[in-house]
């Protein structure tokens, strides 16, 4: 991918929708900047706080995004979003603040206009992930998890705008510094994915099983251990955690993250020397290298001495080269930050930058068997400065678990709540003190949220025990009594004020406005004034009134066991609890059970579906009643925004029935898997429909040959049928919305109907045979897609053949004449190659031209 310039086209295009940050709206086009004023018109917010508009002009929607960190972080967080529909009016706002796994977003120099000064340091990150193949299977990796996941995963860490390999850069905890040697051994990581420099021997196909490899100062051995269980012939040697390996030639030699970790020169010259002798076709060197924060330490020789007695000596890219090649008299290959390559073999070294300039061939990472392993223990940090902190550092475990205790109960515990208090105060000298100790090191405002939400706790129990007339408040458990007198003063006042909550379940409005507050923090579907619906597990972060509202249910029913689902109706007094089929495993699961429970009038409904005539529903748009904490999350927003986009239903309705929405997917050639929609693999009735305007069986049997023989010319593989309909209607359906009917001329031709053609028939690239397989196995055409000959009758072809090239996704189109049929094709390239078939005296020639000739391109018969 190579860097945008200043006239590059401004906006990120995901589907139907456009991404631009307000920076660019005047480089828009006018109809879209129209969407992006009325946006912010209609969000007085958003037009403060947004700097990133999504915009979607078929559906006449539009979403306005804050990301805070847009410049400063690689990969920026999403803290709020407003969604105006433009028809309707109606405004929804989410915000992220406090979601431990917000949107990101990447490629976000394409936002941005194209002479901005930091497109190019924004895009040289994109090409960088790009290369480190981190947007596979993008629909999973737009949240901050899953994606901070995959960098990890392919051994790096995001510094400033760079990705910079792991290493050994774990310098992080403050120890006690000692005055004895360097201890090297410190630096060594456990992973649980194979090392950045072990990964690019992978990522351009050298690494086989039938290669040997040879880890020099393997560390703790993770990656022998992840290649030797899949099979490769990996071997390796460290002077601390393997001394006893014996130190032997292989066809790979990995000095991963060696050098920088050894502070005497010498030895670090002898330990590349040392290695490269090893190596009989290459050797792989990385080390650290600056990042964008000054190192962690203090000066040390040629490097820095860190906290934790390690050493650690960065380069830049240039420095780690030249030492490489200076000291091994040898060329060595940049392939990543901080990995070079140096090659033995020197005609391993040419097909090596051959193919790189052919594009590496990638290892599917299935081949390897993930090394795991369990997780280690870290100590708390140790400070260093005074006797009370080396007391803290040496209790680590005590303090951590009072501050749990701390946070569990949201107020300061007494000696009776905690089990090792007597530990405590001989280890501190008292319980007070030592709850002081814990205060002075831990964040207060997470104490302070945690106190919030056990006032709300307590709140919601006592409300409940009053709606469901329990015992009085001298029975309650001792725990219970003491934190009702930390949060609420005394007994009769959190009485008043459960009594309060409860009867603010009653109001509508009340009910109302704390589900506005609850969609917006992502905890459910929010329908204004009519009904909140979420995931069973999100109900326990509601406010307060909406979890006595509940409760008040679960108290009728007797439990919410088994539910998935739940929908507080804020106008009736009734909460439904929903039950469906394999809820977490189906993109569309059904509804098997509904119950509705009346709280006003205490009745309960049941609704049992799939018995008798009463078939059930499935539940569309699932991913409206999770959020992006939820497991499976990103996989099922990716699903429903896809079936949106095909716009089959309107998405507030409930939606078809299952075996009616398998027959709207059929007639556009699709199927569920799992959570995606992907192209059917059955073979359709010849009289099914293939788009509005005709049937399979009008491009089988077409044209003079097939009338003339009426052989079998029925396509065989179901991937042909899919290849006709997307002709269909990405080409033809269009072309006769705009010029009227077309006659098709010939259609699909297998190989029993091309038998028949004698001559200017070239099966091989022409497109007619679809899919098809040859003998071989392979593919009739290799460029796949599928075509078709048509004519419109009273129309100059040749204009016909230019509005094509301007507004349709063909692959290739050739011109005959001004009378004569058009041959179009569509495919998985897209090419819009437009070829004339020009006239001379001993026949026709094909002429390939660029759209911008073709569109001043005029017909001659005497062209030459």
């Amino acid at each position: 991918m190579g860097l945008p310039d200043a006239s590059a086209v401004v906006g990120k295009q995901v589907g139907g929708r456009i991404y631009v940050h307000r920076l660019a709206l005047l480089l828009l086009p006018a109809s879209l900047a129209e969407i992006a004023a009325m946006a912010l018109a209609a969000c007085p917010a958003a037009a403060i706080s947004a700097n990133v508009l999504k915009l979607d002009e078929a559906a006449k929607t539009a979403s306005a995004l804050n990301y805070p960190d847009f410049f400063s972080a690689a990969f920026p967080e999403l803290r709020e979003a407003w969604h105006v529909d433009l028809t309707t009016g109606l405004v929804s706002y989410r915000n992220y603040a406090d979601s431990l796994n917000p949107p990101i977003l990447h490629r976000k120099e394409l936002l941005l206009p194209g002479d901005h000064p930091d497109r190019s340091r924004f895009a040289a990150l994109t090409a960088q992930a790009e290369s480190l193949g981190l947007f596979g299977e993008s629909r999973v990796i737009g949240f901050r998890e899953a994606w901070q996941a995959r960098i990890a995963g392919a051994g790096y860490r995001i510094d400033g705008h760079e990705l910079l390999p792991l290493g050994n850069a774990a310098e992080l905890e403050v120890d006690g510094e000692t005055d004895g040697c360097i201890e090297r051994h410190r630096t060594a990581l456990s992973r649980s994915a194979l090392s950045a420099p072990m990964q690019t021997l992978f990522r351009h196909g050298l690494l086989v099983p039938e290669r040997t490899c040879f880890d020099y100062g393997c560390g703790r051995g993770d990656d022998l251990r992840c290649l030797q269980d899949s099979g490769y012939t990996v071997a390796g040697w460290d002077p601390y955690y393997a001394p006893d390996g014996v130190r032997k030639s292989a066809d790979f030699v990995n000095l991963g993250f060696v050098i920088n970790v050894i502070e005497d020169f010498d030895e670090r010259v002898e330990a590349l020397r040392a290695a490269f002798a090893l190596a009989e076709t290459l050797l792989v060197v990385s080390a650290m290298l600056y990042g964008s924060t000054p190192p962690p330490g203090r000066p040390f020789l040629d490097g820095y001495r860190t906290q934790r007695n390690t050493f650690q000596k960065y380069f830049t890219q240039s420095e780690l080269k030249d030492f490489v090649e200076n000291v091994l008299d040898a060329e060595a290959i940049p392939v990543g930050p901080g990995i070079i390559y140096v090659f033995v073999d020197k005609a391993a070294e040419q097909r090596f930058l051959f193919g790189r300039q052919r594009g590496r061939p990638r290892v599917a990472r299935s081949r390897l068997t993930p090394f795991v392993r369990t997780p280690r223990v870290e100590r708390a940090p140790r400070l260093r400065t005074s006797r009370l902190q080396q007391r803290i550092g040496e209790h680590a475990d005590l303090v951590a678990e009072i501050w749990r205790i701390c946070l569990e109960l949201g107020r300061e515990p007494l000696p009776d709540d905690f089990a090792r208090s007597t530990e405590a105060c001989v280890a501190f000298g008292s319980w007070r003190r030592a709850l002081r100790v814990v205060f002075a090191i831990n964040d207060r405002s997470a104490f302070a949220q945690a106190a919030a939400q056990r006032r709300d706790d307590l709140l919601v129990f006592l409300a409940l025990r009053l709606f469901g007339k329990r015992k009085p408040y001298r029975q309650l458990d001792s725990g219970i009594q003491r934190d009702i007198r930390a949060h609420f003063g005394d007994y009769a006042r959190a009485q008043a004020l459960a009594m309060q909550a409860l009867e603010e379940v009653a109001s509508p409005a009340s009910l109302d406005q704390a589900s506005q507050f609850a969609s917006e923090q992502g905890l459910g579907y929010y329908r204004p004034s009519d009904y909140l619906q979420l995931h069973v597990s999100l109900v326990a972060r509601l406010p307060a009134v909406l979890r006595i509202y509940v409760g008040c249910g679960v108290v009728l029913h007797g439990g919410i066991d088994g539910v998935d689902l739940v929908k507080i109706h804020l106008r009736s007094g009734k909460l439904s609890l929903l039950k469906f089929d394999d809820f977490d495993g189906k993109a569309l699961p059904l509804l098997t059970e509904r119950i509705k429970l009346k709280l006003r009038s205490q009745d309960i409904d049941y609704f049992i579906y799939g018995a008798e005539s009463v078939l059930p529903p499935p539940l569309y748009n699932k991913s409206r009643y999770l959020n992006e904490e939820c497991p499976g999350f990103a996989e099922q927003i990716a699903f429903d925004e896809a079936l949106a986009e095909l716009a089959l239903f309107d998405p507030e309705s409930y939606g078809p029935s299952q075996l009616a929405l398998e027959g709207m997917l059929a007639e556009r050639r699709l199927e569920v898997r799992d959570f995606v929609l992907c192209p059917a693999r059955s073979i359709p009735a010849l009289d099914q429909a293939c788009g509005p305007h005709f049937v399979y069986r009008d491009f089988v049997e077409c044209g003079e040959t097939w009338q003339r023989t009426r052989v079998s010319n029925l396509p065989v593989v179901a991937e042909s049928y899919n290849a006709l309909h997307a002709l269909a209607t990405a080409l033809l359906d269009p072309i006769i919305d705009y010029f009227g009917m077309i006659r098709l001329t010939y259609g699909f031709a297998g190989p029993a109907l091309t038998r028949h053609i004698s001559s200017r028939i070239a099966p091989a690239v022409d497109q007619h045979a679809a899919h098809e397989l040859n003998r071989r196995g392979l593919p009739v055409c290799a460029r796949l897609g599928a075509a078709v000959d048509f004519i419109v009758d009273d129309e100059d072809m040749i204009e016909v053949a230019k509005w094509i090239a301007d507004e349709l996704p063909f692959d290739r189109m050739y011109v005959y004449g001004p009378d004569r049929p058009l041959h179009l094709s569509h495919g998985p390239d897209n090419s819009r190659q437009v070829t004339v078939m020009m006239q001379r005296a001993q026949g026709l020639y094909p002429r390939t031209m660029k759209l911008e000739a073709f569109r001043l391109f005029q017909w001659s018969v005497r062209t030459p």
